[in-house]
């Protein structure tokens, strides 16, 4: 009797497993030699380097080109499955986890050997559930890699030891239980409705003409909407938000911002693609959280004093554009979408970059404050441009033209589809985006800093920049400044 096997191709599966096999090497590499603390960063990006190479295959395939593993016997569905949106997403997701370990570096120093292992292992686990959930095809997979991304973060928002890194911690693990029992029960339900452990326009399809099934299926995306809302920031499920990125070290805040939301977009997707038979009005709630996120981040974010909770309702704000093409259910807006967050992923990273080189080069208090950044352009001029092309992206604005493309990119779709109230709330939004950067900005270009930042103890303040956070400042600005020059780099990445 023959048994059956599934197979399994490890090369496709690299993305995932590079990363998840570099945190348990670090962890025993810490156990051997416990004084190698470098050495676990080393290992880590190595492993990172190797799951980016991973994903080289599949990025700019053709529309339904796809690398697929874990398939079941006899020609059986398969439980893992990258196109060029997955391979996208999942290369930025590695290399956001590369930039955040470089931010991370110069606390080496003052960490004892056992804290590096711990904070480097998590980074690289939650990156392999980030890259795993984004090939994900069955409702088991989905749900324990998307998990696998989210909770090794409230353990890194904890470990700074901080009363409000303990809070923000609280409040991201409260909402982490939340949206997983969301989840868990809309994965229960699609199973009802669809009696398939698969999430496949093929399972869908066959629901949609019952009209005792549709409605559970309908209930079942919105519980997913839910449920993803809360790890995207998305309004009303947004509060945890400010909170965890203030309390958090910048490093693990960055992460936050990049990975985290890479993962819970790439989660999305799978289920917006398997519903898209069902059409437009299976999505009218997406349409409906983005205008409010946009709406509410941008509001919030102009009332900011601290740029950590700035980036942090900007990350609300970016949210709603991100998921707002969605709501027009076609292939093309979940190119958009996709290409979206790459395009805020890429401008956050260099933001955060630039604020962790001040921490060390000016300090805490003056770096995270608004006013610290008076007549930064004289000071740090290098500083200071890097961080303008970050705000200018996010804007939308030149020579921010990756962030300009990809704004006309989200909104195409929305107006093919004729949701025109949608759109016209996305133009006043892009509006007060301008308004909230702009802010910032003015204050980075005055001419000089006032007579009250002038008296402050030079002792105080750091000599220089760690040369890991300026190799992380260095990349993230190239990379913005090339897809900014050619755009179709990051559309052609997704396949578009």
């Amino acid at each position: 009797m023959s048994q059956a096997v599934v197979a399994v191709n490890a090369g496709v599966l690299l993305p995932v497993l590079a990363p998840a096999i570099g945190a348990a090497a670090v962890l025993v590499v810490d156990v051997v030699a416990q004084r190698l603390r470098r050495t676990h960063y080393l290992i880590a990006l190595v492993s990172l380097v190797v799951g980016a190479v991973g994903t080289f295959a599949g990025l700019g395939m053709a529309a339904g080109g796809v690398r697929q593993t874990l398939c079941l016997p006899d020609g059986g569905q398969c439980m893992y499955a990258a196109d060029s949106v997955a391979s996208g997403l999942q290369l930025a997701a590695l290399l956001a986890a590369g930039v955040t370990l470089l931010l991370s570096w110069p606390d080496d120093k003052k960490q004892s050997s056992g804290n590096t292992a711990v904070i480097v292992s998590l980074v690289l686990a939650a990156t392999a559930g980030a890259t795993a959930v984004a090939g994900a095809r069955d409702l088991g997979s989905w749900l324990v890699a998307l998990e696998l991304a989210t909770l090794p973060t409230v353990a890194l928002v904890a470990l700074r030891g901080a009363r409000s890194a303990i809070s923000g911690a609280i409040a991201l693990l409260t909402t982490a239980l939340v949206s997983f029992g969301l989840l868990a029960l809309a994965a229960a339900l699609w199973f009802t409705a669809t009696g398939s452990g698969f999430l496949t326009p093929a399972a869908a399809l066959a629901v949609i003409d019952d009209p005792t099934r549709r409605p559970i299926l309908v209930l079942s995306v919105a519980l997913v909407v839910a449920g993803i809302g809360f790890k995207l920031s998305l309004v009303p499920f947004h509060a945890w938000t400010p909170e965890a990125y203030d309390g958090a070290p910048l490093p693990i805040a960055a992460f936050l911002a990049g990975v985290s939301k890479i993962a819970a977009l790439g989660a999305l997707l799978i289920v917006i693609r398997a519903i898209a038979p069902l059409g437009a009005p299976a999505l009218t709630t997406i349409a409906i959280v983005a205008a409010a996120s946009m709406t509410l981040g941008n509001i919030m974010a102009l009332r900011q004093d601290s740029v950590v909770r700035l980036l942090a309702w900007s990350t609300v704000a970016q949210a709603g554009w991100v998921v707002m093409p969605l709501a027009a259910a076609s292939s093309a807006a979940v190119f958009a979408s996709g290409a979206y967050l790459l395009a805020y992923v890429l401008a956050t990273l260099l933001a955060f970059a630039v604020v962790a080189a001040l921490v060390q080069t000016r300090g805490a208090a003056r770096a995270r404050d608004l006013s610290g950044y008076h007549g930064l352009v004289h000071d740090h001029p290098v500083l200071a441009a890097a961080l303008g092309l970050a705000l200018l992206s996010l804007a939308g604005l030149p020579p921010g033209v990756l962030g300009l493309v990809a704004k006309v990119t989200a909104l195409r779709p929305v107006v093919a589809s004729e949701l025109w109230l949608l759109a016209v709330v996305a133009a006043v939004n892009a509006v007060l985006g301008v308004a909230v950067y702009l802010r910032w900005l003015r204050v980075v270009m005055a001419t000089a800093e006032p007579e009250t930042d002038k008296t402050a103890p030079v002792a105080a303040l750091a000599p220089s920049a760690h040369p890991a956070t300026l190799v992380a400042v260095g990349l993230a600005a190239l990379a913005l400044v090339v897809t900014s020059i050619n755009p179709q780099l990051i559309l052609g990445l997704l396949g578009s």
